[in-house]
Order: C-alpha cells, then sequence, then structure tokens
C-alpha cells in the first residue's frame, strides 16, 4: 500500500516550528520574520502555534510592535522574563532582543526578499518540499 500524500499544511506547521526552535534563549522574533523564514504570512505563524507549538518555545514569538498576544499575554510574559528577556511597559524591544538578525546563521536576506526553507524531512527521513 502506497503512502498517503503528505499534508502541505503539517509541512508548514513543521517548518514553522523548526524555525521557531532556532530562536536562543533570550532572544525573541516576530510572526512577520518567522513567516519570511519559512515563506508564509504571520497569520499562518500563529496558527501553528496557537494549533500546535506547544512542544517549542512559542513565548519567543510575538507581534511586530512588541507585544505579546491578548489570549497568552501574561504567561508569555512570565516565561520571557524567566530567560532575562526586558520588558517595559509589556513591549519587547525587538532592536534589543529581535532575531533573526546579524550575528545568527538565519537571517533574512538584504534586498527584502524572503529567506525560505524550501525543503525539510518528514518523520520518516524522506526529504519533503515546503511551500
Amino acid at each position: 500500500m502506497a503512502d498517503p500524500a503528505p499534508d502541505p499544511a503539517l509541512d508548514v506547521d513543521e517548518a514553522v516550528f523548526d524555525a521557531v526552535e532556532q530562536i536562543p534563549p533570550g532572544r525573541v522574533s516576530t510572526y512577520g520574520a518567522i513567516g519570511r523564514l519559512v515563506g508564509v504570512g504571520p497569520r499562518r505563524v500563529a496558527r501553528a502555534l496557537s494549533s500546535g507549538g506547544g512542544a517549542v518555545p512559542w513565548f519567543r514569538v510575538v507581534r511586530a510592535d512588541g507585544t505579546a498576544a491578548e489570549p497568552v499575554r501574561a504567561r508569555q510574559l512570565e516565561r520571557l522574563a524567566l530567560e532575562g528577556v526586558p520588558v517595559r511597559n509589556g513591549r519587547i524591544d525587538l532592536s534589543a532582543v529581535g532575531w533573526p538578525d546579524r550575528d545568527t546563521d538565519v537571517v533574512p536576506r538584504d534586498d527584502g526578499a524572503p529567506s525560505k526553507i524550501a525543503s525539510r524531512e518528514d518523520a520518516r527521513g524522506r526529504p519533503r518540499t515546503i511551500g
């Protein structure tokens, strides 16, 4: 019996999880930055994290203005504080702790085009194209 066709939505979720796992402790990224790395929009990143991102450091992903989403705000800010992320007036200073940036191996391209995780291995170790 042939393997069932891969679910592209699950592939995108896995790509989001892979990118979020790369955020170092004490650093924070945005839904948009993760989306640019994976090749999807920020809302798609939020949906992936809200539906199954509990096993990754979801709390290191915030809105573009440095604020946490209301449903998880208190818990997210508490977890970030434990990692030493400075929070002022409920906002994270992304210029101080934002990721990715030039000191990482994964950076958005200078030309403004998205960097994209084009493929990854599935649970059986087979390569899969994303997007």
